[in-house]
C-alpha cells in the first residue's frame, strides 16, 4: 500500500530507449544475471521492450524523476504477462511498485483480459516482488507460453473480473 503522504507517482507509456530508463534497464539486466544463471533470466532488453505486442510504462515522480518501469505483453485476445517490474533503487519501499502493478492490472482489464501472468525469480532476492504480486492476487501456476520449468522461476496467474 502506498504512503498517503508520499509524492504523487504519474505512470505513462514511454520508450525504453530514453537515456534514463537504460539506465535502469541495465541495472536491472545486470542484477538478474548478478542473482541467477542466464540460462534462467528472462528479464527483455530494452529493443524488446519496444516490439510491438508490449506495451511499456515508466513510474515518475513530481519533478520528473524516473521511479520505476513495467510492461504488458499480449499473450493472446484473452490474456498478458507482465514484464521487466522494476523499482529504482532510491524509490524502495515508497509503494512505486504497487502503483505500477496496480496501472497494469487496470490496462489488463480494459483491454478485456481474462488473465494475466508472470515469471519471477526463486531466490531470495525476489522475495519482496513474490509477496507483492501475491498481495494483488496472484497465484502459482505452472510455466505458460514458452517458458519451461525451472526451479528458479515461479509463475503465477491472476484471473483477472469480467465486466
Amino acid at each position: 500500500m502506498s504512503d498517503p503522504s508520499a509524492p504523487p507517482v504519474t505512470v505513462v507509456p514511454d520508450d525504453p530507449h530514453r537515456p534514463d530508463v537504460l539506465a535502469l534497464l541495465d541495472e536491472h539486466l545486470a542484477d538478474m544475471y548478478a542473482t541467477t544463471p542466464a540460462e534462467s533470466v528472462h528479464a527483455l532488453d530494452p529493443s524488446a521492450l519496444a516490439a510491438p505486442g508490449l506495451t511499456f510504462w515508466t513510474a515518475r515522480g513530481a519533478a520528473g524523476e524516473l521511479l520505476g518501469c513495467a510492461a504488458l505483453k499480449e499473450l493472446s485476445a484473452a490474456g498478458g504477462e507482465l514484464k521487466s517490474m522494476r523499482t529504482a533503487t532510491a524509490a524502495r519501499g515508497r509503494g512505486v511498485g504497487a502503483t505500477m502493478l496496480a496501472h497494469v492490472l487496470t490496462v489488463a482489464g480494459d483491454r478485456g483480459y481474462r488473465t494475466l501472468h508472470l515469471e519471477t525469480g526463486a531466490e531470495d532476492y525476489f522475495a519482496a516482488a513474490r509477496r507483492l504480486y501475491e498481495r494483488a492476487g496472484f497465484v502459482p501456476c505452472p510455466p505458460f507460453g514458452d517458458y519451461r520449468p525451472d526451479p528458479l522461476s515461479v509463475f503465477y496467474r491472476l484471473d483477472l473480473p469480467t465486466a
